[in-house]
């Protein structure tokens, strides 16, 4: 149900009163470890998520940085043999732990399953019961994820001997990127997955907005479309980007930010293999993604893109400060097997890691689409739109307008909210967002009336169906588009993926937020 404005203000208010007393969310008990449960009966899993247990815990403190390990883009590694055979034989011998020691936390099969575990139900919130920790779908995904590859990569450079062992990342934000790279193709090479989607494998252009064309160069361009919508464009305050609010106690997965949601989930389906049906494995489910070495490529990237938002000179601020995100708190084990509690507030800087990211080309960065020539009859829009009155809940069946009024009158400083989007998390969920679009030709996102997406990647949990809001920024689409003095709009809703699997509760435009928080 839409809140109206006094329930808005009820909302805020109890939001508020809730966060006095909210605590960072804490790391797992190991000892409490269950198994991962099937999303559809509840039924567990023939899946053991659960990380080996000791008793010797510590606080991890950085080591001194003498020299940052350089990421270098993967597509590179082909012709780059010597630190090709580096990164080979590291996880020749990772895969072998398998074998030698299963219990080592350092082989490949248990750095598999951190992800398997923090992500699908395995480890409840210390002091509440049966409630998941979910390191997905809020603010937790960035700071999780960069220390998960931190440990990953320390740990591949002891089993080589070689502190400079960098992890590679799967540059597809960049044309040059944008297949699968061919250092992962080799069915001889330890980095080899069978569990991936055959019809994607090289020279196949990945789909960053899984329209399923098949022209390679529309897909180039709106996979440029995509990274300068979510990096810039739609973002209207620091959370849209980072995710939403996630604290102890909390219900998991109350909302993704937009880079988690757009170009994260877009490369996770579009490996994952769709002859493993229903969950897509490997990387078309989070219980599995970890079985696939791209995976950490892919994260790497993901995290890539974090470190360049923050240096974005856009009106958004980058950091958090929110003690409930900084003391936020995880467990790995490190590259000697020691069990360390580590923070997200010392992961923001990932310099001060001991890493960066090789200098390559962010050509989406100066992607803006074209403006409109001529401004949208919103009168011919309108006759074709139903009206918002009585249609939501919705279910996205088919492709849908929806006649929206704005909070004022022509360009102003105005965000597009979805609100109560629930969906079946077994299943892969997408959908596009246009504003005021006269062109049936969805396929095409490189135009200024895309207005952003949301998707998610099936994982199996406890419970089936998630709830989730989205926060579209239409400030720099209403320069593109030329609303004038017009005081409604026509949003086209156009599923992409599932859309019978989910539903729309409501959707509003409201005068822009803080930009921080």
């Amino acid at each position: 149900m839409l809140l109206g404005l006094g329930g808005l203000y009820g909302a805020a208010n109890l939001i508020s009163d809730q966060q006095a007393f909210a605590a960072p969310l804490q790391p797992p008990e190991f000892k409490a470890c269950g198994e991962a449960h099937d999303v559809g009966t509840g039924d567990r899993l023939d899946v053991n998520c659960c990380p080996p247990v000791t008793d010797k815990i510590i606080d991890y403190k950085l080591p001194p940085v003498t020299k940052l390990r350089v990421r270098p883009p993967a597509h590179k590694l082909a012709k780059d043999k010597e630190n090709l055979a580096k990164y080979e034989e590291a996880m020749r011998r990772m895969r072998a732990l398998d074998k030698d020691d299963p219990t080592d936390p350092r082989g490949f099969t248990q750095q598999a399953n951190i992800h398997c575990a923090y992500c699908n139900g395995a480890h409840d919130q210390v002091g509440f019961k049966d409630l998941d920790i979910q390191v997905h779908n809020s603010w937790l995904f960035f700071p999780f994820h960069r220390w998960y590859l931190y440990f990953y990569e320390r740990i591949l450079g002891k089993l080589i001997d070689d502190p400079t062992f960098a992890l590679p990342f799967w540059n597809w934000d960049n044309p040059k990127g944008m297949q699968m790279p061919q250092i992962f193709d080799n069915e001889r090479s330890p980095l080899y997955d069978a569990n991936r989607n055959q019809s994607n494998r090289p020279p196949a252009i990945i789909d960053l907005g899984l329209t399923n064309i098949s022209d390679d160069v529309q897909k180039v361009v709106n996979n440029l479309t995509v990274m300068y919508s979510e990096m810039v464009r739609s973002v209207n305050s620091t959370i849209d980007f980072m995710g939403q609010p996630y604290r102890a106690g909390d219900q998991p997965s109350p909302g993704m930010g937009t880079s988690e949601r757009g170009s994260h989930i877009a490369a996770h389906a579009w490996v994952g293999d769709p002859r493993n049906d229903p969950y897509h494995e490997d990387m078309g489910n989070f219980y599995s993604a970890g079985r696939d070495p791209l995976f950490y490529c892919h994260h790497g990237n993901v995290d890539r893109m974090w470190s360049i938002w923050r240096t974005l000179k856009t009106d958004v601020p980058k950091n958090l400060n929110d003690p409930d995100f900084l003391n936020a708190s995880f467990l790995f084990y490190d590259e000697n097997k020691q069990l360390v509690r580590v923070k997200a507030a010392d992961c923001i800087d990932h310099t001060k890691m001991g890493f960066e990211y090789e200098k390559v080309d962010t050509p989406w960065l100066n992607y803006k689409p074209t403006k409109k020539a001529a401004r949208a009859k919103i009168q011919d829009l309108a006759s074709k739109a139903q009206s918002a009155k009585g249609l939501f809940p919705l279910t996205l069946k088919n492709i849908t307008r929806v006649l929206i009024p704005k909070s004022a009158k022509g360009k102003a400083d105005e965000v597009l909210v979805l609100e109560n989007i629930e969906y079946d998390t077994k299943k892969l969920i997408k959908f596009d967002v246009f504003v005021n679009d006269e062109d049936d030709n969805a396929d095409e996102l490189d135009r200024a009336e895309y207005a952003g997406t949301f998707a998610q990647v099936p994982h199996k949990t406890k419970g089936k169906k998630a709830k989730s809001n989205i926060t579209l920024r239409l400030t720099e689409l209403y320069d593109d588009i030329d609303v004038a003095d017009d005081d409604t709009l026509v949003v086209t809703l156009v599923p992409r993926s599932n859309g019978e699997h989910v539903s729309i509760g409501g959707i509003k435009i409201t005068p822009s937020p803080p930009r921080s928080g």
